[in-house]
């Protein structure tokens, strides 16, 4: 049924995790499996309190599962030194959240010209071109409104080159035609430069421009495409 992901090469694959399983005052999930490969994306939907988000944190380092297995390139990375771990973050991890967590006191450009600064990359000024903020890179954060944040913020992640772009809602504060354009924007950058998406989102409609499509309904993460 899913034959395209099933002929994916091991070594194309970026993301993967055995039977995760994690709970908060109540179970959120039991005995997750997925991989993500090279110029894949996966969705995953499901109401709010489903996990979806701890299911993202998890994934992206920021939080241990009470059980299984998160691997990163082949890494097992809840058994790596901090350092290591560190590093796998800011060199391979990209996670772009709903809200902006851009630096108040820094103009747009200078919170890009850090994640450059960071991870020795250069900023792609096409890149700007394709978020529509070229033109408003001297402005303080504080002067942007709610979207031109955002759009700061995922170009931010962008510039850096992440292998992995972990996306938690990343349009909710772009209207329709921002929101269009941001995702095209983002799945481009995933197969020009053979990375990775792993998107949580309410949005049925994006969910389906993704490669897989899973949703997490009473504890379980079902496969829907």
């Amino acid at each position: 049924m899913f034959s395209n992901s099933q002929s994916k090469k091991s070594d194309d694959i970026l993301l993967s995790c055995e039977d995760i399983s994690h709970s908060f005052e109540y179970p959120l999930f039991f005995d997750v499996k997925l991989s993500l490969s090279k110029k894949e994306s996966i969705a995953v939907l499901g109401v709010s309190g489903s996990g979806k988000s701890s299911l993202l944190h998890i994934l992206s380092t920021l939080l241990k599962p009470n059980s299984g297995k998160v691997y990163i390139d082949s890494k097992d990375i809840y058994s790596l030194k901090d350092d290591e771990l560190l590093k796998l973050r800011r060199e391979d991890i990209g996670i772009i959240f709903q809200s902006h967590y851009l630096f108040n006191g820094f103009s747009a450009y200078e919170n890009i010209e850090l994640s450059s600064i960071l991870t020795d990359k250069k900023i792609d000024i096409n890149l700007l071109k394709l978020f529509d903020i070229e033109n408003i890179l001297d402005k303080k954060v504080t002067e942007l409104s709610g979207g031109q944040q955002q759009r700061v913020s995922i170009a931010r992640i962008l510039t850096k080159e992440p292998k992995i772009v972990f996306a938690d809602e990343p349009t909710g504060n772009l209207d329709r035609q921002s929101a269009k354009n941001v995702m095209s924007a983002i799945f481009e950058y995933i197969y020009d430069n053979s990375a990775a998406l792993f998107l949580v989102t309410h949005d049925e409609d994006l969910a389906k421009r993704c490669d897989k499509i899973y949703r997490l309904k009473e504890a379980e993460l079902i496969r829907e495409k």
